[in-house]
């Protein structure tokens, strides 16, 4: 909508004040730095983008009153963009210009007094004019915050994507990289680490969405890599933390390996190894988590499924070639025998049979196996291969 030419009058007490523009905005700068916690923090936002700011700011908005030009939303774009970068909440931005329009109203009411040509309706329709040009620079700034805000969220975490890929895949090794690598993902750069790997529903979906706040949550830190097929997260778990990681995990419906504990960041490709062995470890489970130590020998055989296979067709093959029904009798009373540590009675009991049956079953799979079980090295055979076998 244009504007009317402003009155002499007003065009005067602004050209007053940009005479003395750079007083003005260090006093500005000054009162923020008195009103603004943020801004006190030179670190985060150095005294001179303050008053540089200031100092535009209040140049931008004293000449809009000397002329019939739309207002510049740029400089104000540009503060707003700046603080975004500098952490400034955006309340505390939009405060500071607040405090800003405030600023520039008392210093035109105090020059337009001097002046005996401002009468009071100019000062009423100065008024409005202030106070819709603060709500434009408002606009201006929050919208230019809030799209650098998305910005560097976005830079954020494509940058902890890459790092936490280069930890998984083993580029990471030297300690002045490494550091950094721990300083942006927030893991403490020597501890207790475990991996944790997680299926995915469906590709490119997270297998455990909101992890990292929970875990956060129960005061475990953590980073995480979402690949085609799984999601995958590195862990800073001391051993006190652990049954609360615990929790957490299996809360999500998905499955889940976890890998054995590990002192030293560079081994993160070994430890997801474990971790995706322990997941393969699930099998036909729909759920779950599975430690690699809490079952080395099945997180072993799920490594290496071709030799599982052959392990279980030296050890156990003439028994499957039994008729189904024997087969099937066998092989359950085998796997009860192990549950029950070795013992015919426990047996006996958990399958209701008494114990001279179980014996009997068991020289039968002797028989069948060539195998006995009271040697040692025939029974860890047995074992090994029965865990191996499909259900």
């Amino acid at each position: 909508m244009p504007r009317t030419t402003p009155p002499q009058e007003i065009i005067d007490v602004a050209g007053l004040l940009l005479e003395n523009i750079d007083d003005l905005g260090l006093r500005l700068a000054q009162r923020f730095l008195a009103e603004l916690d943020s801004y006190r923090n030179e670190a985060q936002v150095p005294f001179d983008t303050i008053r540089t700011s200031c100092t535009r700011n209040l140049t931008l908005m004293l000449r809009h009153f000397t002329t019939t030009v739309p207002v510049d939303p740029k400089p104000s774009k540009e503060t707003g963009r700046l603080r975004a970068q500098q952490g400034v909440p955006l309340a505390e931005t939009l405060h500071a210009f607040r405090i800003g329009f405030e600023f520039l109203w008392s210093e035109l009411v105090s020059a337009s007094r001097r002046h005996h040509g401002v009468t009071d309706a100019m000062l009423v329709a100065l008024a409005a004019e202030v106070w819709a040009l603060s709500g434009e620079y408002a606009v201006a700034v929050a919208a230019a915050y809030r799209e650098t805000s998305t910005e560097l969220v976005l830079q954020r975490e494509h940058e902890r994507s890459v790092l936490v890929e280069a930890l998984f895949t083993g580029l990471i090794a030297d300690p002045a990289t490494l550091g950094e690598t721990t300083r942006i993902l927030g893991l403490p750069p020597t501890g207790r680490y475990v991996v944790a790997a997680a299926e995915s529903p469906t590709t490119g979906r997270e297998a455990l969405p909101g992890i990292e706040i929970a875990l956060r949550a129960a005061h475990i830190t953590s980073a995480w890599r979402l690949l085609p097929g799984q999601q995958i997260g590195v862990l800073a778990l001391p051993e006190s933390r652990e049954p609360a990681a615990l929790r957490v995990l299996r809360a999500h419906r998905t499955r889940i390996g976890v890998s054995p504990p590990y002192d030293s960041l560079p081994d993160t490709p070994q430890a997801l190894h474990f971790a995706r062995l322990a997941l393969t470890g699930l099998r036909d489970r729909t759920r779950g988590v599975a430690r690699f130590d809490d079952d080395p020998l099945a997180m072993l055989i799920a490594a290496a499924p071709v030799e599982a296979e052959r392990m279980t067709r030296v050890s156990l093959g003439p028994l499957l070639s039994l008729p189904h029904d024997e087969r099937e009798r066998l092989l359950h009373t085998l796997r009860v025998w192990f549950t029950a540590n070795g013992s015919a009675a426990d047996t006996g009991r958990e399958l209701f049979l008494h114990p001279n049956s179980v014996r009997y079953r068991l020289r039968r799979i002797e028989e069948v196996t060539g195998r006995s079980l009271s040697d040692p090295r025939d029974i860890l055979d047995l074992g090994a291969a029965l865990r191996a076998l499909p259900r």
